[in-house]
Parts: structure tokens; sequence; C-alpha cells
């Protein structure tokens, strides 16, 4: 399906806004939310059905709510859409995207409602998103960092009803199908992931780059390889560095590092036997066997022997079906495949995937181990540059979490250095995957 164009123009301007928004202080569980729908009462004969025309000559109102805060209401335009919007004021702006935020996007030819979209939490990424189905019924979207938690759920009301219904209402009748934990986090749950960031970005400087660099069970820098030592200038890949970050949760429980050599044996279910005759040519499946070993390993220490089993340490569910794609003609919702045996999960599902798996597993930090179908180079021999295979090639170290205002992010480290999100996922097309592999959370670290 197709997003309008007003629509894709409101996602990119949320998202340039989204790069400069400040903090927001914590927000409210959504049954506190201060309820407008005595102000939405009030503009409903003005503003919610009048002439196009005159509602966008109207000026900006600002009303104070009855349960406190501040409401700014505004009509906005372009393209053969409009907004109506009741954005909340945070940090003294209304940017229309904090907490409790109502917008109605209206049809500029004959008025009709488009859309009602509502913003439980301040997060400009994740919404309640009602459209008109039928004369007595709408349906309700629950999106999540372009994901569709909820995907078009029926709801026994039709639209226009829910221009003065108070938001609690509303969501009781999608019943237990509203996801409501996604928009409460509870910001304590995460004070140890926030120190556990801290200690390495503190031990950050310590580190170098250095290709199929890693430290041995004897602390010896050494070739992944060989388990040659290294000469010169010694250092860390990025499989190198990521046994450094789980050596660190493990060492002060064991007193030991890892060694290196059970960590490259095969780990489970992949491959098949068309790629068993290139395991030592190409080793396609490196990273993949390198993080399930680490993650299994993590498990029994830190847990009980059977959670270093692959369906303990393995993430392969995903609460969507649906993701909204940049293709070339605009956003488009597009099936999410989900876990695939022998890939992992689409990089376009890397954003959601890791924010639902903050709320509903906190106190995790994820091995990811990129990869996508390659094949050999191409040379005068093989000019086509077959066969063609998926290779695991990248290993980095995904850490969700909500910090202290209940903002959500991800901190990225790979190959010795700390990554900017967007870098990592601008860096790979759509034709990668990330298989995720789980490890508890420890706030002692010693590398």
């Amino acid at each position: 399906m197709n997003i309008p164009r007003f629509s894709r123009l409101i996602i990119v301007l949320l998202a340039f806004l989204g790069t400069f928004a400040p903090l927001s202080a914590l927000d409210q569980p959504i049954a506190r939310i201060p309820d407008d729908s005595s102000l939405r009462i009030s503009l409903k004969d003005s503003w919610f059905t009048e002439v196009p025309s005159v509602v966008l000559n109207k000026r900006r109102l600002l009303q104070t709510l009855s349960g406190g805060g501040r409401v700014e209401v505004r009509a906005e335009a372009a393209g053969d859409e409009f907004m109506i919007i009741l954005a909340r004021e945070m940090n003294g702006s209304f940017p229309g995207w904090a907490q409790g935020s109502w917008i109605l996007t209206r049809r500029r030819d004959d008025g009709a409602a488009v859309r009602i979209r509502v913003f439980p939490q301040s997060d400009f990424n994740t919404y309640v998103q009602f459209r008109p189905f039928s004369e007595d019924k709408c349906v309700m979207d629950v999106v999540i960092y372009n994901a569709y938690v909820v995907n078009s759920l029926p709801l026994p009301i039709p639209l226009e009803r829910l221009f003065v219904l108070p938001l609690e209402e509303v969501l009781d009748l999608a019943k237990d199908k509203f996801p409501r934990r996604y928009f409460e986090p509870q910001v304590g749950s995460y004070r140890d992931v926030r120190e556990f960031i801290s200690r390495i970005r503190e031990r950050l400087p310590e580190l170098s780059f250095r290709d199929d660099g890693a430290l041995d069970e004897n602390g010896r820098y050494v070739f992944i390889d060989d388990l040659a030592a290294q000469d010169g200038e010694a250092g860390l890949n990025c499989s190198g560095f990521a046994k450094w970050v789980v050596d660190g949760i493990l060492r002060p429980l064991t007193g030991e590092r890892l060694p290196i050599g059970p960590l490259k044996a095969p780990f489970g279910e992949r491959g098949s036997g068309f790629t068993a005759p290139y395991e030592e040519l190409r080793d396609p499946f490196f990273g993949l066997d390198w993080t399930r070993n680490l993650a299994s390993i993590a498990g029994k220490v830190l847990r009980a022997p059977a959670f270093g089993d692959l369906a303990e340490i393995e993430v392969r569910d995903a609460p969507f079906s649906a993701v909204i794609r940049r293709e070339r003609q605009g956003p488009v919702v597009r099936p999410f495949p989900g876990y695939l045996n022998d890939a992992g999960f689409d990089i376009e599902g890397i954003h959601p995937l890791l924010y639902t798996l903050a709320i509903d597993e906190p106190g995790r930090i994820y091995l990811a181990s990129v990869n996508a179908e390659m094949g050999a180079p191409v040379t005068a021999d093989n000019p086509r540059g077959l066969p063609r295979m998926r290779q695991y090639f990248h290993v980095v170290i995904l850490i969700p979490y909500f910090n202290e205002y209940g903002n959500f992010r991800v901190a990225i480290f790979e190959s010795a250095e700390e990554t900017q999100f967007n870098a990592f996922k601008t860096r790979y097309p759509s034709n990668h995957s990330v298989n995720l592999v789980r490890i508890p959370v420890e706030t002692s670290f010693d590398p």
C-alpha cells in the first residue's frame, strides 16, 4: 500500500525534527495523560468538520487543559491533504509529537477525514493511528519505528466518533490487542544497561583496530586465523572486539578469558550440502558461529546450562508483520518476513525489532552477525563471480535501551569503537540481514 504524499512529507519532517529534538521529560502512563476530549468537542464544528479553506485560514490557538498542560491548535497543509494538530507543550515548544498530541488529517477537496494519529509517548516514531473503514467502523494501526505492530484492527465505532472521545475509551475498544507496554517503558529497568554502556565507553581509548585480531585466554594479542602473536601495533577486529566485550562480562565471575579455538566451531543449524565444500575456502558462517558460541557460553555462565541452547540465545520472533520501506516512489508498506533460517532478520526491520526487544527483554545486549549473499570475485576464469552464497562477514554489538529521560536509544560498538546507529543502518542496503543472539547484562565489567 502506498503512503499518501502528505504523510510522506510528515515522515520526512518528523525524522528531521527528531535529529535535533531536545530530551523530553519523563512521560506519564497513558491512563494519566491529561484528557483533551473537552477541547476536541469545542473544536469539532469549527475545525474538524468546517470547510477546508476556512480551517486553513484560522489562526493558531493556545488552550490550557483542565487536567493541566497547554495545547497549541493549528492547521498545516501540503499537497491534497491538511492536518489539524493539537500539539501538547514540551520544553516550551509544541512539536506535534509530544505525549498526548492528537492530529486529524483531512482531504483538501471535500474535507473528508483521512486518519487520526495520536502520540501516547513523546516519540515521533511511535504512534497509534485510526482510519475510516465503513459507516460504523474504523481500523486501528500501531506503528513502532516504521513497523506495524498492529495493522488494520477493526474497531466497532465510526472514525468521526473519535473526534470527541477520550483516548482511554478509544484504546479500551481494542482490549488486549493494544500493546500498551510498548508506550510505557520502565526507565529503571535499564539502569544496569546504561552503566554497562558507560563502562565500555571508558575502556575504548585503550583499544585499536587490527584485522583478524583478538585477545586469547592468556591476554595475548593474536590473530584469530592461526593464533600467531601479533607484531607491531596490536588490536582487535570486529569479532575480537565482541569477544573482548563478552570476556569483560564473564571474567569477573570466572577469573578467565575465553579461548579462541572453541568460538570458531560450527554451532547449530546452518548451511547445506551446497555450502559444505566452501567452509574452508570462504568460511561463510564464521560470524554466525562466533556470535552463537559467545552467547551460548555467556548464557551457561550467567544463568544455567540450559540457557546456552540455541533456542534460548537466538532471537527468532518479531512482533510485527509489515514495515514502511523507503523505495524510489516513496515510503511503501511491505510485508515483513520475520526470521529466516540462515539469514536472521532483514536489515530494514532492525530498528523496530530492537525497540520491541528493549521493552520485552530489558537487561540484554545483542551480538549481531551481518550477512548477505555474496559471490566469489570476478576473474578471467570466473567472469560471473559465482557461486553465490550467504556469508556472515561482520560482527556488531547492539544495545537497545531507554535513557534516564525515557528516550529510546541504541548503542552500537564494533571493531573497537562506537558507531552511530543511523550510520550503521545506512551502511548496508536492503539485501543485507542480521542474525541476533542475546546475552544478559552484568554491570561488573573487566575485560
